[in-house]
């Protein structure tokens, strides 16, 4: 009972004897002094006594500062029963214009600061040496054509750990421009100093001559820096905010000079490719497929040209739908368009196809060149038997043959059908025997009963598309067969398959036919024969026969 009054009593005494805390001192500091402009510094603001947040008014620095976040933290420290407290602000602030800026003195509850004179460099008086965070930039070319790829490479130095941040574009009117692949990220070392390195890339392509006026690429996000704060047995880092800005760049874009002759395409080097089967055979009704390339270095995809086959009117032509692509190799800008088209010959004879020529200016020369192929002469042999319609013999009753050329007609549409009936026979026999060991093989390797190809062949039948289907009927029943297969060997394998590769043929090469049944060829081409090779090898044997 005795101590717990005595207990109380001390209490009372040390409360009654604690001093009445006032505020006395405002004290106001930068972290550095010169500043840069546009580029954040730390302000700290110091009272001595708890204070309010709301009691400290940071509207008077808006008038030389961009004012960023501001952090409030407090302390209190007793020593020998002697206790004291602080309020301490850090405000962010970036100076808007060069020379000496005052910072004001900062009053909180009738209690100034002194205030600071500052002194502001402009952008890029620094040292980049002595920089944590600073930005270069590069363009491929300070004189283009209009509609050429001018690259522009941005490089951001970061000598302080990123936090966050954002790294913008530059502005530009009268352009086009996009980024090129992705960042690359890296490190250098610069006077001694490793910066982590952030490396962008941009195509630029100027839609008219003149001027062009690039504004640099910036940056704007948060850094770890080391605390400005002094003392005590740890260190710390804090978020602080921080921008830079490439320098402006100018280029001169010239125009089209008017000596140029067709599709404007300007480039470093343009080159044509081609694949396709030149020494094969060639038959009336078979699709030629004919893939070529288009190359640009320094180019665009959009601005390559299409590329048309100029045939003689007995070739029919399916053209696919051009893939276009842009990407970066040995960095350097590479444009290509691959261009895939069907050709399908309606008569038999000697053509010449005609060779392709594509003009384009030579940045590096100033003159017009060509990316050319050679043109190519082939012979197309006629259909063969299996691929041939039915024989129809018309007469002519002014001719003076009139009365002997029905006998002859009918004697070799005789000849015609005894023909294919012994053939037919023929091969229902071998179908006949061929069929266990067909079985066989089915069940140890059951063929798919669906395919892409034959989802085109369906689509393609349905749409009247004859070079398409054909194509595509090629392409599954090669797949069925597990080996390539021409359009003869498909219309062997039975009756049904020949009397539809003739209907799809007629349907496109014979304006007079009748319409196509699309649905009962489709259900004979799902249901034809399939073949299968004598082995099934291992899937590296034909790499390494050994």
């Amino acid at each position: 009972m005795v101590i717990r009054r005595f207990l109380t009593l001390a209490c009372l005494a040390l409360s009654l004897s604690a001093p009445a805390y006032a505020l006395t001192k405002v004290e106001t500091s930068v972290d550095r002094n010169p500043a840069i402009q546009g580029e954040y510094l730390v302000l700290s603001i110091k009272a001595d006594d708890d204070v309010d947040n709301a009691r400290l008014d940071t509207s008077i620095l808006l008038k030389d500062f961009i004012v960023g976040r501001t952090s409030v933290s407090r302390s209190t420290q007793i020593m020998n029963f002697d206790a004291s407290k602080e309020t301490r602000w850090q405000i962010l602030l970036a100076p808007k214009k060069t020379g000496t800026v005052i910072i004001p003195a900062m009053t909180i509850d009738n209690v100034s600061s002194d205030p600071i004179e500052l002194k502001v460099a402009a952008p890029g008086s620094q040292p980049e040496q002595m920089k944590n965070l600073f930005i270069r930039s590069s363009v491929s070319t300070e004189t283009a054509y209009v509609g050429q790829l001018i690259t522009y490479k941005v490089k951001l130095y970061l000598g302080v750990e990123l936090q966050r941040g954002v790294l913008s574009a530059p502005n530009v009117e009268g352009a086009q421009l996009k980024q090129l692949g992705d960042d690359i990220d890296g490190t250098e070392i610069i006077d001694g100093r490793r910066y982590r390195v952030i490396e962008r890339t941009y195509s630029l392509i100027a839609d008219k001559p003149g001027t062009l006026s690039l504004a640099g690429a910036s940056f704007s996000g948060d850094v770890l820096v080391e605390s400005s704060r002094r003392g005590g047995m740890f260190s710390f880092n804090e978020s602080r905010p921080m921008q830079a800005k490439a320098a402006p760049s100018d280029i001169e874009v010239l125009p089209i000079p008017a000596t140029y002759q067709g599709d404007w395409l300007v480039s470093d080097l343009v080159v044509l490719k081609e694949d396709w089967k030149k020494d094969a055979q060639y038959q009336v009704g078979v699709p030629i497929t004919r893939n070529i390339s288009l190359l640009a270095s320094n180019a665009d995809d959009t601005s390559l040209p299409g590329i048309t086959l100029d045939l003689p009117e007995s070739f029919k032509v399916y053209p696919e739908k051009p893939q276009r692509k842009t990407y970066v190799r040995d960095k350097q800008v590479v444009a290509q368009l691959n261009q895939t088209t069907a050709i399908v010959p309606t008569q038999p004879g000697s053509y010449t196809l005609p060779a392709i020529r594509i003009p384009w200016w030579n940045s590096r020369t100033q003159k017009q060149e060509f990316a050319t192929l050679p043109a190519h002469t082939i012979s197309v042999a006629p259909a063969s038997a299996s691929q041939q319609s039915p024989l129809v013999v018309t007469t002519d009753a002014q001719t003076a043959t009139t009365n002997y050329w029905p006998g002859i007609s009918a004697l070799f549409a005789l000849l015609w059908l005894a023909t294919m009936l012994l053939w037919y026979r023929h091969y229902q026999a071998y179908r006949y025997r061929a069929a266990p060991s067909n079985a066989n093989r089915n069940a140890a390797n059951p063929a798919p009963m669906d395919s892409d190809a034959l989802r085109q062949f369906e689509t393609a039948c349905r749409q009247g598309k004859t070079g398409e289907a054909l194509v595509a009927l090629q392409r599954h029943m090669s797949q069925q067969a597990g080996k390539p297969l021409t359009l003869t060997d498909i219309a062997a394998l039975s009756c049904d398959l020949d009397q539809a590769i003739q209907a799809i043929q007629r349907q496109g090469y014979s304006p007079g036919s009748q319409g196509l049944d699309c649905e009962k060829v489709i259900r004979t081409v799902k249901n034809a024969p399939k073949t299968a090779p004598h082995s099934t090898p291992s899937a590296l044997r034909p790499l390494n026969p050994l």
